[in-house]
């Protein structure tokens, strides 16, 4: 498993929401919360770890973006998020601006 978190956290990376768009309609990103530890929602996606994915979705802590955040970012193409590829999802969290 420390490979798996170790391949990930290599992979980690930032993108433009511009660069976000076409995953976005394959519908293939997920939105992770702030609250949560990107590389820690990779590894139990990408190791089937169903119960903590659940929590998170019941929690809406994890969720594909709505119509009304595509429409804004959309608006904002040079919004910044922290991503990472857990094939076939994209994890994508937002950068806030401090």
């Amino acid at each position: 498993m420390s490979d798996l978190r170790a391949e990930l956290t290599e992979i980690l990376d930032e993108a433009e929401w511009e660069w976000l768009i076409p995953h976005v309609q394959r519908d293939a990103v997920i939105l992770v919360a702030l609250e949560l530890n990107l590389v820690d929602v990779g590894v139990a996606i990408a190791s089937d770890n169903i119960p903590s994915v659940e929590q998170w979705i019941d929690q809406q802590l994890i969720a594909k973006p709505t119509i009304v955040q595509v429409g804004e970012w959309n608006g904002e193409r040079t919004k910044r998020f922290n991503t990472l590829i857990v094939q076939p999802y994209v994890l994508a969290q937002e950068i806030v601006a401090a």
